[in-house]
């Protein structure tokens, strides 16, 4: 690795220049000089910052989760498996769920058999809010949105919403830490001749503990990653231990990212904010920006939970439309076509480039 060696006037904070006649660094803007030995210590910092970077000191991530996991003992005997024929979506309904459709891309689904292959939630957090609770946060969404097509206001659309567990694995552990950061501190003045910079480096050096609990990690692939990111949080103190009598009424999402493909993401959302944790107690600088750390996980445990979302998947015109509620809290998201027509209208008079343009301007007005 190669550092590029940056010299700066102490004088003027103008970059130096080597002056081959006088084999001395010279500032070409104030004129100061500077013999060579003069700035060795630039070299020692510079090197020291380098091997930092690549710092064989600090030790590797390590990260080793035990998975907590259950035997349905019995109880999937009451649980069916359903399979959707054109996302490939799997679906856990009891045995009283006949025929439903999917809650992904809104097809019908069949039956495939009894469930298999898969771990017993250890948790679950019960829906707290019902489907017309779900239908009318719907309904004044889409109602608030002016030029939504009218078809996204029926009554048939609203029926659609399905209540659904979605898989999660939840990642408990206690880390131990540690982080090098580079800071700066500038300095600014100016005479009547010059404005002057002087800029400081400084590195630090932070370690401590840190627990973590409940860390979140979808376990669907069908699941849109920021859809879910959108609704949360869920409020891990409202769940209880798994039973089946929960998915009555309700269907499951039979997780298809398993404990071990999770662990990563798990990983990457502890280590972010380890360092970022860190950095916070690091104050009295102009910039701060982290170098290199090292998360060493201890007792690491996953869970496996089941979080409820009311969900309506919906195509308009040969695209998708996604609608999502958090089941326990009510917080809602979702995007919505817009009716070019109606948008047409409002802006009959104004000559602005075509729909596109219409559109974005709809959006900043903050009508659609």
């Amino acid at each position: 690795m190669s550092a590029l060696l940056d010299y700066k006037c102490p004088a003027c904070g103008g970059a130096l220049e080597f002056d081959t006649a006088t084999q001395k660094m010279k500032c070409p803007y104030c004129g100061s000089a500077y013999e060579m030995s003069e700035l060795q210590n630039k070299d020692t910092v510079l090197d020291t910052q380098e091997a930092n970077v690549q710092d064989d000191s600090m030790p590797q991530d390590s990260f080793n989760w035990n998975e907590a996991g259950q035997d349905w003992n019995g109880e999937d005997a009451n649980m069916s498996v359903f399979v959707c024929k054109s996302c490939g979506g799997e679906i856990v309904g009891d045995q009283n769920t006949v025929a439903t459709a999917c809650p992904y891309c809104g097809n019908p689904v069949v039956m495939s058999g009894r469930l298999s292959g898969m771990l017993k939630p250890n948790y679950v957090i019960p829906f707290q809010l019902d489907k017309n609770a779900a239908k009318a946060k719907l309904k004044e969404y889409v109602s608030s949105k002016k030029f939504a097509p009218s078809t996204f206001k029926s009554e048939n659309k609203l029926e659609e919403i399905k209540g659904i567990y979605v898989p999660f694995w939840l990642f408990d552990s206690q880390i131990n830490a540690a982080a090098n950061f580079e800071a700066t501190k500038v300095r600014k003045w100016s005479d009547s001749s010059y404005d002057y910079t002087e800029t400081s480096y400084f590195d630090i050096y932070r370690q401590g503990n840190m627990a973590f609990a409940n860390i979140p990690v979808d376990g669907s692939s069908k699941m849109p990653d920021e859809l879910m990111e959108s609704i949360e949080p869920f409020d891990f103190s409202g769940a209880v231990d798994f039973q089946t009598a929960y998915l009555a009424g309700y269907l499951a999402d039979k997780y298809d990212v398993d404990m071990q493909a999770s662990v990563p993401r798990a990983n990457e959302r502890i280590k972010a904010s380890a360092e970022d944790t860190l950095q916070t107690t690091i104050s009295g600088y102009t910039s701060v920006r982290p170098r290199t750390s090292s998360v060493q996980l201890l007792n690491g445990v996953s869970k496996y939970a089941l979080y409820p979302v009311w969900l309506l998947n919906t195509t308009y015109k040969g695209e998708k439309y996604t609608f999502a509620m958090n089941g326990q809290t009510g917080k809602f998201v979702g995007n919505l076509p817009v009716d070019k027509g109606k948008l047409a209208a409002l802006f009959a008079g104004i000559t602005v480039g075509g729909s596109a343009v219409l559109s974005l301007v709809a959006k900043l007005l903050g009508l659609i």
